[in-house]
């Protein structure tokens, strides 16, 4: 027996105590892991929860955005059609030798991937009267100032804001397409309100109120402003610059 507590060697006498003080700290740290592992699996679920809300939104958004693309287009280019597409962004990889082989044998029963949400997009697509569809970025400067009001006009349809802020959105648009611009404006009037900053007389002549500079006989510049009754162009004894 003594030389059994020899071979032991030195004891330490508060070795229980130290072992009581790191299973303590042991059982702190399990405690903390499973509150955070808990709390991960809380968040993941309002994510997901989030995320369903958003897709939801997004869905009634775009289908309304959509069917009110196809009627503000109609209007804007009378004759022509346009539509709202939901495109994949995601780059197609280029397949290799491997891959093209196992594609002339079949590999139709393994699952693709769930694509993300994220990387999806939305074409704007127009086809004017007498004229094939196209892209937006293939439309003349004329072509994409009015489809982008038609989008603008849609959303608004969709998802209606107090007012609205248009800056030079008919700079490059001729007296027919403005004319139909304005009659857009004056069919939602009623329902917000909308400042428009521009330098053509036709807008400014279908204005309520105008803001404008103004120069006088001498020669010193002033901001004005004028509430146009009914039946009054914009311009009647006023040269203004902008609105």
């Amino acid at each position: 027996l003594r030389a059994r507590r020899e071979r032991l060697g030195p004891v330490n006498p508060l070795a229980k105590k130290e072992y009581e003080e790191a299973l303590e700290h042991v059982e702190q740290l399990v405690a903390q892991r499973e509150d955070t592992e808990r709390a991960m699996r809380e968040l993941e679920g309002v994510i997901r929860d989030i995320d369903a809300e958003i897709k939801r939104s997004f869905d009634e958004t775009f289908e309304a955005t959509a069917k009110n693309f196809e009627e503000m287009i109609a209007q804007l280019f009378p004759g022509g059609s346009g539509r709202l597409r939901a495109v994949d962004l995601r780059p197609v990889p280029a397949p290799t030798e491997g891959e093209e082989a196992e594609e002339e044998e079949g590999t139709d029963e393994e699952e693709s991937p769930v694509p993300d949400e994220s990387d999806f997009g939305v074409e704007l697509e127009v086809t004017p009267q007498g004229k094939r569809m196209r892209q937006m970025s293939l439309l003349s400067g004329g072509e994409k100032a009015m489809t982008a009001l038609a989008f603008v006009f849609a959303v608004f349809l969709a998802r209606p804001c107090p007012f609205y802020i248009l800056d030079e959105v008919e700079a490059a648009l001729d007296d027919a397409n403005i004319n139909r611009f304005l009659e857009l404006v004056r069919r939602f009037s009623d329902r917000t309100q909308f400042v428009i900053v521009t330098h053509q007389k036709l807008t400014m002549d279908a204005a309520d109120v105008l803001y404008g500079v103004s120069m006088g006989g001498d020669g010193v510049t002033k901001v004005i402003s004028r509430r146009l009754p009914k039946g009054v162009t914009a311009l009647e004894g006023t040269s203004l610059e902008a609105a």
